[in-house]
This record gives C-alpha cells, sequence and structure tokens, in this order.
C-alpha cells in the first residue's frame, strides 16, 4: 500500500536550496546513493529536448547513476552552446561534491523555455554545499522541483524488506512521450540491472505515458529509477507492483492537479483488438476539449464522448452499435438515456473524480488513461506564464 509518511529506502542522501530561479521558495534539489546504484531512466523525444536530457541519455546507457540534481522554473531548453555548457557545469559541480563521477547523475531542468541559468547565482550556491548531505527528505525534493503544481507529489511503497519511493511534478505541457515533466523513483532493492530497465519500462508505459494534461509534450521529460541494493534481493513481481503502485499514485496526483483543473478523469477502454488501439481510444476522449470541458461544467452530453472515438477514422472494426459509454456505471450508449439517466449523470460529473468507461465490442485489448478538465484557470496560468 503506498504512503506519504512510509519508511524511506535506505542510502539515499539529498539537499534542496534556492538557486535564484525562484523568488524564495528552494529550486535546486539533489537525490543521491551513498553507495553504487544501478539505473533505469526513459526520457522525452520531443525534437527540442533540452541539453539536461541529452546529458541524462548518455548516462543512462551505462545503467549506473547513483541519483539525480533537478533546476526548475528553468527549462534551459532552446538555449544554444551555452546551455550546454551550463547543464554540464552544474551536474559536474555537484558530482564533485559528492565525490563521484559525472555519469553518475541525471540531471533534470524545468520550467520556462529558452532563458540560460542564472550561472553566478548558481555556482555561489554550490559553493556553499558540502558532503555529507543529510538523509534524504524526499517531501523537500518533491517541493524543489515544483514549477507551477500547487503541491508537492512523493509516496512511496514497501517492497519485502525494501522500499520504492517517487517523487515527481508537473501539471502542464503533459503528454509524456518518452518515454515540463519529471518523476524519479529511489529504491534499496537489489534488482539486476537487465530486469530494473524491463520492469521500469513496462510500469512507465502503463502510468507516465497513460497521462495527459493538454497533449503537449515537454522537452524536458525525465524518468529514472535508481536501486542501491542495501536492502538485498526482493521478488521481481513483487517489485513491479510496488513501482507500479507508487508511479500510478504520482500519475493521479499529476491528473487532480493539472493547471487549472478542478477534476480528474479516467478513461478505461476495454474490448479493444488491442492494448495500443484501447490507448489511442483512449487518449483521443481524454485529450478531446470538448469532452473536457463537459466534464468541467457536469453536462452529461455523452455525445463528446461518442465524438472523440468516431473522429478515429482509421479504426474502421470499431462499430458504433457494438461501442458502449457508460460515465461509472451509468450506461449512455448504445441505448438512449432517460431524463432520470441525463439527471444522474449530472450529479454524477459534478464530482472530484470522473470514470468514463468504454468497451469497444472487437476483442480483449485494454487500456486505462488520466487527464482532467479544462478550466479557464488553464488559460490564465499559461497566458502568464513567462511574467
Amino acid at each position: 500500500m503506498v504512503q506519504a509518511t512510509a519508511k524511506a529506502p535506505r542510502g539515499f542522501r539529498s539537499i534542496t536550496k534556492n538557486m535564484g530561479l525562484k523568488d524564495l521558495e528552494d529550486d535546486f534539489a539533489v537525490v543521491v546513493s551513498e553507495v553504487a546504484a544501478r539505473s533505469a531512466a526513459v526520457f522525452t523525444r520531443s525534437r527540442f529536448a533540452g541539453p539536461s536530457v541529452v546529458l541524462s541519455r548518455e548516462a543512462a546507457h551505462r545503467q549506473g547513476a547513483r541519483g539525480m540534481v533537478v533546476l526548475s522554473r528553468n527549462a534551459n531548453v532552446a538555449t544554444g552552446r551555452i546551455g550546454a555548457e551550463n547543464a554540464a557545469e552544474v551536474r559536474r559541480r555537484v558530482a564533485e561534491i559528492v565525490g563521484i563521477d559525472s555519469e553518475e547523475l541525471v540531471i533534470g531542468s524545468t520550467g520556462v523555455i529558452g532563458r540560460p541559468y542564472p550561472m553566478e547565482s548558481i555556482r555561489s550556491g554550490l559553493a556553499a554545499l558540502s558532503w555529507p548531505f543529510p538523509e534524504a527528505d524526499y517531501a523537500a525534493a518533491a517541493k524543489a522541483i515544483m514549477t507551477t503544481d500547487t503541491r508537492p507529489k512523493y509516496v512511496s511503497a514497501p517492497c519485502g524488506d525494501a522500499v520504492v519511493t517517487g517523487i515527481a511534478k508537473g501539471v502542464g505541457m503533459i503528454e509524456p512521450n518518452m518515454a515540463t515533466l519529471l518523476t524519479f523513483f529511489f529504491t534499496d532493492a537489489d534488482i539486476p540491472a537487465a530486469e530494473l530497465d524491463a520492469v521500469f519500462r513496462r510500469v512507465m508505459d502503463r502510468t507516465f505515458n497513460a497521462l495527459s494534461i493538454d497533449t503537449d509534450t515537454s522537452t524536458s521529460d525525465t524518468a529514472a529509477i535508481f536501486a542501491n541494493g542495501l536492502a538485498g534481493p526482493v521478488d521481481l513481481a513483487a517489485f513491479e507492483r510496488a513501482l507500479y503502485d507508487v508511479a500510478l499514485h504520482l500519475v493521479r496526483g499529476i491528473a487532480s492537479d493539472g493547471e487549472g483543473a478542478s477534476k480528474l478523469i479516467e478513461v478505461q477502454v476495454t474490448g479493444a483488438r488491442d492494448d495500443t488501439q484501447a490507448k489511442r481510444v483512449g487518449k483521443s476522449v481524454v485529450n478531446s476539449p470538448l469532452v473536457k470541458t463537459a466534464v468541467h461544467g457536469a453536462d452529461p452530453n455523452w455525445g463528446r464522448v461518442a465524438m472523440a472515438i468516431g473522429k478515429l477514422d482509421d479504426e474502421t472494426d470499431i462499430e458504433p452499435h457494438r461501442v458502449r459509454i457508460q460515465y461509472d456505471d451509468l450506461l449512455m450508449h448504445p441505448e438512449v438515456p432517460s431524463d432520470e439517466l441525463l439527471e444522474q449523470a449530472t450529479r454524477y460529473l459534478a464530482g472530484a473524480e470522473i470514470v468514463i468507461r468504454i468497451d469497444l465490442g472487437i476483442a480483449d485489448g485494454a487500456f486505462t488513461v488520466y487527464g482532467c478538465d479544462l478550466t479557464e484557470g488553464y488559460v490564465k496560468i499559461n497566458a502568464d506564464y513567462t511574467t
């Protein structure tokens, strides 16, 4: 069971600090293992990926990263040669403080695009740090990596004698394609590198790659896991369940905290030709501005869900008469809903968590995606973002 205050994995240390990117709050975080670790990571596929992603991709190939360093409120993207040099310098200086190789750190950066780091302020802040850092404070790290998030996102789950802890930030510019979303996981489980990579990718596909706030893929998406093995071996299936539970909890937290959002939307697609088709249908529904605004206004207009399915015109095996559309357990299609049912749907849609169920009636493919409603708040946040 996931918990915000569960026992933490052993052997990790952290530091957070204000480096001058935010006005007052911490905007810099490091979490690193005291000992060597195995790692796995996935990153954005954006053609405008920032230098932090480029550096971290190179480190990820070694599968031996021990931790992460993140700067928030500045993406350091589209900043040319100086941006690449600054990212490399930050990672190198942190590695020197800890006493490890630069390639043992994943670096993340999130926030405004097109602005170089304020390096004088950052260099001054780094000069004040010394190793060893305190025992890892995941709540502080989760808060330090936030940009427009309204609350920090961190959670842990036990796995035998080990613990899996995850932190995440991101509430806008989110349609992860990995692989401003960052998520990191820390565990003291002893997992071989190949198995860790395979498990991590499976879990990311079913959680973070099932998430969408606004269909926009960030230039900085980074997801990584660090396993230092201090708790010894664990059952691999149990570890995957624990990691999935932690990741899903973070995903739901991100969706419900979407920029300006007032409701979490979960779209469950079953009866598809395969899981890929189910995911495509789910994403079409959860990304539809008309579906999002209908949910926001508690308008039981299930026709907008039908529209979002129907616009996938190359999915020729989807037959409308076989498709079932439900708001939770309320069947809206193919039967014509009564006035009483529409009233029940209105009351249901007024809630904070909305489940839309779609069965395509084709085969046994299934996938669940997560998102949120669309409100005036989203427009205001992003109209004023750089100011």
